[in-house]
């Protein structure tokens, strides 16, 4: 089977496999135990991956804290901050995101304004009836262009004098827009307002400095570098006055400088760190590589008859292909399954799987959303893994 839902996950570089192994054999120690050398090991293996992590994301050390990945990441931070602004803060109570963030985001804005339900929410009763909470929380969730872009004009339409943080995707996980994040975040500065951006589907592909980007807030996994699932981080601005103030996430011990309670994952933190690393060191070669991967996938795949792009636009990050079969009887579920051993690829974002994708329907494409998938490279992917998919569509489509 050849693999192309790279977005999705990506697989473990040996690299990182190797660095992590120690830590779960000889290397087992706690980071925030004392003294002994197994202990003062896994404490500087946790402080040279934060600095590893640090130094891709262009941020200080002292700015990352280690969470579960970005779903968690984007939760903490938004969560956090609200709730630290709204209760000791000047009282502002309102976010804005867009319709065509990842679900971390679109769902942690739904639930503080009391849009989310779900089978297991309290405000539904045992007849099935909502009744809708006031959580003290307003939230606006603006459209994009056509091709999935945020743009400022959007973003100051929606600000209000109660307007406490934005949030925005940086390049969108099913179809691989790049939005201006940095003049984004200009404009959410003159009006005092904080700036979150998830860059998950950047990292790696891109070069960052959050700094540069003037965030105060960002978020990201290891396991869309080449590391292991279950880790990634936040980024929190430290500056003259050092950390805004922000809710903590977990409760409990002092890790993590106070903001995440509980004993540190040392080999997936040391795996971050390494892949961190490596996305550093091979940052050009892989840009190259993905650039050239893709050129060669998009210009095959638009010779196949009603297969067109989903994001034709220049702003798009290599490595991200979201297509359109345009057959009145294809399905992309159905073409999915018939192609699986073969073939890995989706219809979009992993976390809103067997759902319609609400992104695409963002786009203006709502009658389009069961004829669209999404194909991601990795630095692995060769000539003939191209060319092996594309002989797979041209059979079955």
């Amino acid at each position: 089977m050849i693999y192309f839902d790279n977005s999705a996950t990506a697989p473990v570089d040996r690299e990182v496999l190797e660095a992590m192994l120690p830590y779960l054999r000889e290397e087992y120690g706690n980071p925030s135990s004392k003294y002994y050398g197994k202990a003062v090991h896994a404490h500087n293996a946790v402080e040279e991956a934060r600095a590893a992590v640090a130094g891709l994301l262009g941020a200080k050390p002292e700015e990352i804290v280690f969470t579960a990945g970005a779903t968690e990441s984007t939760n903490f931070i938004i969560k956090g901050y609200m709730d630290y602004r709204r209760y000791y803060g000047d009282g502002r109570n309102h976010v804005i995101t867009s319709v065509a963030e990842h679900k971390a985001t679109l769902n942690t804005c739904k639930y503080l304004s009391g849009e989310l339900y779900s089978n297991n929410d309290p405000t539904i009763s045992l007849f099935g009836d909502r009744k809708k909470v006031d959580r003290g929380y307003e939230a606006s969730f603006i459209g994009v262009t056509e091709y999935g872009e945020i743009t400022p004009q959007a973003v100051e339409s929606a600000i209000r004098d109660n307007t406490a943080m934005a949030s925005f995707i940086y390049v969108n996980n099913e179809v691989g827009t790049i939005s201006d994040i940095s003049q984004i975040a200009e404009l959410c500065i003159r009006h005092g307002i904080a700036i979150h951006s998830d860059i998950t589907q950047a990292l790696g592909k891109m070069r960052i400095n959050v700094h540069e980007m003037k965030l105060d807030y960002a978020s990201c996994s290891a396991h869309k570098i080449y590391g292991p699932k279950g880790i990634g981080a936040a980024f929190l601005k430290n500056d003259t006055y050092g950390i805004e103030p922000i809710t903590a996430l977990l409760h409990g011990g002092e890790q993590e400088m106070g903001f995440r309670a509980g004993t540190l994952a040392v080999h997936d933190i040391v795996g971050f760190g390494k892949a961190a690393e490596i996305a550093a060191r091979d940052m050009d070669k892989n840009e190259v590589l993905l650039r050239s991967m893709d050129e060669r996938l998009v210009g095959k795949l638009l010779n196949i008859p009603d297969i067109s792009l989903t994001n034709p636009s220049k702003k798009r990050v290599p490595g991200i292909v979201s297509i359109l079969v345009d057959k009145r009887n294809f399905h992309n579920e159905r073409f999915i399954k018939k192609v699986s051993d073969d073939l890995a690829i989706s219809t979009g974002s992993a976390c809103s799987a067997g759902e319609p994708s609400y992104v695409i329907a963002s786009l203006g494409k709502a009658d389009k959303v069961s004829k669209v998938l999404r194909i991601s490279i990795n630095k692995f992917t060769t000539e003939e893994d191209i060319d092996q998919l594309v002989q797979i569509f041209a059979d079955h489509l």
